[in-house]
């Protein structure tokens, strides 16, 4: 019989440092978002479960705790994911015409982990922009992933950009079966040129040709000259890459200290992404800390199809890659019922000092507060001074 305090697998406690560091972040962002005119929504944890996968796809469903809801009956299911709860209020609650910023911070649940040592609960933050079809948006969105990363304490920040129309541009006019297309993307994805091939054998050779090359198209700004040279010139294609040119110009202006690449290839999320994708890479980290880019389909299943473009974190993520904070200054405080030691504690808290008090024997113990001043008795009155 397993022990009764043992967690589910994927599922672990937040312990004090971790949560506080956890916790600050949160405040600092939602600070943040709101410098850009984000507004903060809060939606639920539990939805029905057809309003919460409208139009998300299948890789979400997969991820979705489902449950019966003992008081009508209906399937609920926890979220994975934010954003389409998000799309809901911008097209039901809210209902503007004009530009919508809304941010957000809050729990989700996967059933299954992303990978090996991740987690299946997330805290999840986030920024969507509604109502803009502009590029402008785009950049505003990518700025503020990029301002985010930094708050983190994030260094090597590499930004890589993608769009999910060059794939659709090179296979324009084919008649592919939603399988047929997912494979042919997890191909491209995993830069399998053997399964790639085998996928596309009975498509027209300029075809094959493209998507093979969009294998090797990743690296800096010459991977769009070369997708310019070796990709069909179609609207669609020729979009995308001007639109990821003005793009690349506006942040190497203004984050020069980015490195900045393109990976024509990743097609992470490729049936949820209606155009530019980005995703965040720092401190050497092998897998994206961030991912975000536009999609302009998510509101269309809540009957109000709007631009909508934006980015998702992990906050236990972000902290776990940031570099240790130190530990929080306190004064330490003799426990006493004398009314003027009483008093002087009040007293320092409300001026927002930490203030711990020492309980009757564990005048020895230690926490993660860095006690470096104390209240002591002078004479008549109660003093701070250093320890």
């Amino acid at each position: 019989m397993s022990s009764a305090w043992l967690l589910p697998e994927h599922i672990a406690d937040v312990l004090p440092s971790q949560a506080r560091a956890i916790e600050e972040l949160r405040r600092e962002l939602l600070d943040m978002a709101r410098t850009y005119g984000c507004e903060l929504v809060m939606p639920p944890m539990l939805e029905h479960l057809e309003s919460l996968l409208s139009g998300t796809g299948h890789a979400l469903d997969l991820k979705t705790f489902k449950l019966v809801d003992q008081l009508s009956g209906r399937s609920l299911g926890l979220r994975a994911d934010t954003t389409p709860q998000v799309a809901r209020i911008d097209a039901h609650l809210l209902n503007r015409v004009g530009v919508t910023r809304l941010c957000y911070c809050g729990p989700v649940v996967h059933t299954r982990p992303d990978g090996l040592n991740a987690s299946r609960e997330l805290l999840q933050f986030g920024i969507e922009i509604y109502g803009h079809a502009g590029l402008e948006a785009d950049l505003e969105v990518q700025e503020l992933a990029l301002d985010a990363v930094a708050r983190a304490g994030l260094k090597d920040v590499a930004l890589d950009l993608g769009d999910a129309r060059i794939v659709r541009g090179v296979l324009q006019g084919q008649d592919l079966t939603p399988a047929a297309l997912d494979a042919i993307v997890a191909a491209l994805a995993a830069k399998d040129a053997s399964a790639l091939a085998a996928l596309t054998g009975e498509l027209p050779a300029p075809v094959r040709e493209a998507l093979a090359s969009l294998l090797s198209m990743y690296g800096g700004i010459e991977v769009l000259d070369e997708a310019r040279r070796r990709l069909p010139d179609n609207a669609l294609v020729r979009a995308a890459l001007d639109d990821l040119q003005w793009l690349a110009k506006h942040l190497q202006q203004t984050h020069a200290h980015v490195n900045l690449g393109f990976d024509l290839a990743d097609l992470t999320g490729y049936a949820y992404y209606s155009g530019v994708r980005f995703a965040l890479y720092a401190n050497g980290s092998s897998d994206a800390v961030l991912r975000g880019g536009r999609y302009d389909e998510v509101g269309a299943v809540f009957g109000r199809r709007r631009p909508a473009v934006g980015f998702s974190v992990d906050l236990k993520t972000l902290v776990g890659l940031s570099p240790a904070t130190p530990l929080r200054a306190a004064v330490r405080a003799p426990w006493g019922e004398d009314a003027a030691l009483r008093a002087a504690i009040r007293r320092l808290r409300e001026d927002g000092e930490t203030v711990v008090c020492v309980l009757p024997g564990h005048e020895h113990e230690g926490d993660e507060f860095d006690c470096d001043r104390e209240l002591a008795q002078v004479g008549s009155q109660w003093v701070v001074r250093a320890l």
